[in-house]
C-alpha cells in the first residue's frame, strides 16, 4: 500500500451551530456551549450545568487564547473531559490530548470526542496514536508463525486467533482484538521495540501499522496518545512525536498526577537481563531461519543468555519488585567482585555474538539491526560500570528479571527544558503554545505543590474546582480504633474479618485496597477461604484475572444467579477503575500509603529535601500519602446517586497529629464515631 493510500484519519463532519460572532473570545464561545439547554445536552443525555465545569471550560479557554501553563484539579463529577475539550475544538487549534492509560485513550478517541465534534457541528480530524507494543507487527508475526519454542499450545491458539484478525484489521492496534489477554506471553512475538524494529529496511515496512498510526496523527487536527509514548519521544525521539509536537499548539494531560512517576521511568537510563533474553531469542531465531548452518547460532545465543542468567544469579533471591540499593560499584548485599566479573562475561558475550551476526549481516535486514541491538546492550551496560550522574539516583530492580535503573528524581527540569522552553524568550512559538494538566487528585494545598514542584510548574496558573457531590449526605468514613496497629502480625487477618462481615451484611459491593502485594495476598487468600464453593459471595483477586475481566465481573455484581463480588486490589487499582451504582458500595483501605522508606529513590528524594533544610516526612511523605489516600478514597462515590462506605483501616489516622491533614485532603463524608455507627451506616446500605 502505497503512503497515499493511507486511511486518513477519522474524521466528523456536522452543521455548524449559530455560533456567536466570531469577534467574541474563545472564553464567551465556551461558556455559551455550557448555558442550560446548549448544545452539549445534545453531546450527553445526562449533561446537566455546573459551575465549576464551566469555570474550567473558561480557565483553559483563557490559557489557550494568551499561551502559557494551567495546573486544574477537577473533583470527581466535575466533568472536566468536557471542560477541556470543548475549547480546543472550539479553538480551531491542532490538539494534543495525553492520557494516563491506553483504556483512557480508546475512551477518549472512541467517545468522548466524536460525540463532542458532532454536538458542537465541528468537522474534525481525529487521530490515535500509541507506542509499537500496541500494534501488530505484521514482519515478526511471519517470524512468530516459524518459530519452534512457542512455549505451549495456549500460545499456537492465541497465534493462530492473532493470524485470524490479522487479515481484516485496518489499524492493526490490539486493543481491537476481542478475548486477547493484555498478558499472553505471545504479544512480544508478534510486535516492535524500537530495539526490534527493522525501519525502512523491514520487508513489511509500506503496510506497517505502527507507521501508518504515525502519518494519520501528522495529517490529523486532534491527536489523542498516552503519557509514556510522551515521555519515550521525549527520552529517544523515536515514537513520531519529535514531528509531531512542533505542529501543536495546545497540549492537555489529563490524569496529569502520573506524569511525573511516567516521566522519571523514561528521562534516565536502563538495561535489563530481559532484554537481552529477548534478543538472544531473536538472533537464534533469525539465525536459523536466514543463514542455519553459516554461524553456530545456539553457541552464541547460549553464551549470551548464560551471561544474563549468571548477572541475575549474583544478586541473588529477592522477593517480586524489589529495588536494590545501587550508591557504589556493586548493588548492597552484592560483592564487588562479583557483580562486576558477571557485567564483564556479560558485555563479552555480547561483543561475541556481535562479531558472529556481522559475518552474515548482507544476508537479511534483520541481522543489521540484530548487530545494532547487541552494540547498543554492551554500551549501556557499559554506562553502569561508571558513576552515576550528579543528581540522579541508580538501583537494581530484582524480579524474575534483573533491570539497572539509573534515573533523575524528578522531571521538574525535562519540563522546563524541553516543554515549557524556559529562557527561550526569542522563540514566540514557545510562549504562544498552550500546556494544560488536570486530575482528580493533585496535591492537598492550595498551589498543588504536590504536583507542580517535581513538574517543574510553580510558575503555572493554578485552579482547584470541588467536586459537585454532596458528600456528606452520600458518604462516610470509618477508621476502626479496636484493629491492631498496623504494623502487627495480626492487621491483615483483622482487615479481612472486618471485609468478610461487611460484604455479608451488603452482598458482597466490596473493594478491598491494600498498601503491599504481602496485604493483598494474605488478605485475598484468608477470604477465598473463608467464601470457597460459596453462592453467596464471590473473591476477586488482582493477578489471578486479566485486570479488565476483574473490572467487569465486579461491576456485574449479584444478579442472574451470580454471587456478590469482593475485589481484593493493590497497586494500579488505587485510581482509575470506575463502578458506578450499587456495585461499589463499601472501600476498604488496610493502611496509609505512605511511600515505602526503603525505596531507592523515595530515599533521594528524602535526602535532597534535607540537604534544603525541609522535612522529608511534612514535605514529601505526608503529601504522597495524602494524595494516594484520595485516589483510592475516590473509588467509592462516581455519581450523584451513589452511596457508600469508606473504611480505613490505620489508627494512625485519628491517633497522630498528621492524622489531621490527610483527613482534610479526603472527600468531605460524615465521620462515623464508633462501631455502633459503622454497623447502622451498613444496615441502611444493605435496606436501601
Amino acid at each position: 500500500m502505497t503512503d497515499s493510500a493511507v486511511p486518513s484519519p477519522e474524521r466528523h463532519d456536522a452543521p455548524g451551530p449559530a455560533w456567536p460572532a466570531p469577534a467574541q473570545g474563545l472564553e464567551e464561545i465556551a461558556r455559551e456551549a455550557f448555558v442550560p439547554g446548549g448544545v452539549l445536552s445534545r453531546a450527553a443525555e445526562a449533561f446537566r450545568p455546573r459551575h465549576g465545569q464551566t469555570e474550567m471550560a473558561a480557565a483553559v479557554a483563557r490559557t489557550i487564547e494568551q499561551g502559557g501553563a494551567l495546573v486544574v484539579e477537577a473533583g470527581t463529577g466535575v466533568g472536566k473531559t468536557f471542560s477541556y475539550l470543548v475549547p480546543a475544538l472550539l479553538s480551531g487549534e491542532r490538539v494534543l490530548l495525553s492520557t494516563a492509560t491506553k483504556t483512557l485513550q480508546d475512551q477518549l478517541f472512541g467517545r468522548d470526542l466524536p460525540r463532542l465534534a458532532e454536538a458542537l457541528g465541528l468537522p474534525v480530524r481525529m487521530a490515535l496514536l500509541k507506542g509499537r507494543a500496541s500494534y501488530l507487527c505484521t514482519h515478526r508475526l511471519d517470524l512468530a508463525r516459524r518459530d519452534a519454542s512457542l512455549p505451549d499450545r495456549s500460545a499456537l491458539r492465541t497465534l493462530a486467533k492473532i493470524e485470524e484478525w490479522a487479515q481484516a484489521t485496518r489499524t492493526g492496534d490490539l486493543a481491537e482484538m476481542p478475548g486477547l489477554d493484555e498478558r499472553s506471553p505471545v504479544l512480544p512475538l508478534v510486535t516492535s521495540t524500537r530495539e526490534n524494529c527493522l525501519g525502512s529496511q523491514c520487508p513489511k515496512f509500506r503496510g506497517c501499522h505502527v507507521n501508518n498510526a504515525r502519518r494519520e496523527a501528522l495529517a490529523a487536527d486532534v491527536v489523542v496518545i498516552n503519557h509514556h509514548l510522551f515521555f519515550a519521544d521525549l527520552a529517544v525521539r523515536d515514537s513520531g512525536m519529535a514531528e509531531l509536537l512542533p505542529t501543536v499548539r495546545v497540549a492537555i494531560f489529563d490524569e496529569a498526577h502520573q506524569l511525573n512517576e511516567t516521566g522519571v521511568q523514561f528521562l534516565g537510563a536502563q538495561v535489563g537481563t530481559g532484554q537481552v533474553l529477548d534478543f538472544t531469542r531473536d538472533m537464534l531465531g533469525a539465525g536459523l531461519q536466514f543463514a542455519r548452518g553459516l554461524v553456530d547460532w545456539q553457541q552464541l545465543a547460549g553464551a549470551t543468555e548464560r551471561a544474563a542468567r549468571e548477572l541475575r544469579l549474583v544478586v541473588g533471591r529477592n522477593a517480586a519488585g524489589s529495588r536494590l540499593r545501587w550508591t557504589g560499584a556493586a548493588p548492597e548485599g552484592v560483592p564487588e567482585a562479583t557483580w562486576c566479573e558477571a557485567l564483564e562475561d556479560l558485555q563479552a558475550a555480547l561483543a561475541q555474538a556481535a562479531e558472529g551476526i556481522a559475518t552474515v549481516s548482507e544476508i537479511a535486514p534483520d541481522f543489521v539491526r540484530l548487530h545494532e541491538r547487541a552494540a547498543l546492550l554492551a554500551q549501556r551496560l557499559q554506562a553502569f560500570t561508571r558513576e552515576a550522574e550528579p543528581g540522579a539516583v541508580r538501583w537494581v530492580d530484582a524480579g524474575t528479571h534483573l533491570r539497572l535503573v539509573e534515573s533523575p528524581l524528578d522531571i521538574a527540569e525535562a519540563v522546563q527544558a524541553k516543554l515549557l522552553k524556559t529562557g527561550e524568550a526569542e522563540d514566540p512559538e514557545a510562549r504562544r503554545r498552550a500546556w494544560v494538566f488536570t486530575s482528580a487528585t493533585l496535591g492537598d494545598d492550595a498551589r498543588l505543590t504536590w504536583f507542580t514542584e517535581p513538574c517543574g510548574l510553580q510558575d503555572a496558573e493554578v485552579l482547584r474546582v470541588a467536586s459537585p457531590f454532596d458528600y456528606p449526605s452520600q458518604a462516610a468514613v470509618y477508621v476502626p480504633r479496636q484493629l491492631p496497629r498496623p504494623n502487627d502480625p495480626g492487621h491483615s487477618a483483622a482487615v479481612g474479618a472486618l471485609a468478610q462481615h461487611a460484604a455479608l451484611r451488603l452482598g458482597g459491593r466490596t473493594m478491598v485496597l491494600t498498601t503491599t502485594l504481602r496485604a493483598l495476598r494474605a488478605i485475598g487468600e484468608q477470604l477465598q477461604a473463608r467464601f470457597q464453593g460459596s453462592t453467596e459471595i464471590e473473591v476477586l483477586v488482582q493477578g489471578q484475572w486479566p485486570k479488565r475481566r476483574l473490572i467487569e465481573r465486579f461491576r456485574e455484581g449479584a444478579g442472574d444467579g451470580r454471587p456478590g463480588c469482593i475485589l481484593v486490589a493493590s497497586a494500579s487499582f488505587w485510581e482509575g477503575i470506575d463502578v458506578p451504582g450499587d456495585a461499589l458500595q463499601l472501600v476498604i483501605i488496610d493502611k496509609l500509603p505512605f511511600p515505602p522508606p526503603g525505596d531507592p529513590l523515595v530515599e533521594a528524594r528524602g535526602q535532597r529535601l534535607e540537604s534544603q533544610g525541609r522535612s522529608p516526612f511534612n514535605d514529601y511523605f505526608v503529601p504522597e500519602a495524602a494524595v494516594a489516600l484520595k485516589q483510592g478514597a475516590g473509588r467509592l462515590i462516581r455519581r450523584e446517586s451513589d452511596q457508600g462506605l469508606l473504611v480505613v483501616c490505620d489508627t494512625r489516622l485519628v491517633q497522630m497529629g498528621y492524622g489531621r491533614r490527610l483527613l482534610a485532603a479526603l472527600p468531605p463524608m460524615r465521620r462515623l464515631a464508633d462501631e455502633a455507627e459503622f454497623e447502622d451506616a451498613l444496615q441502611r446500605l444493605a435496606a436501601g
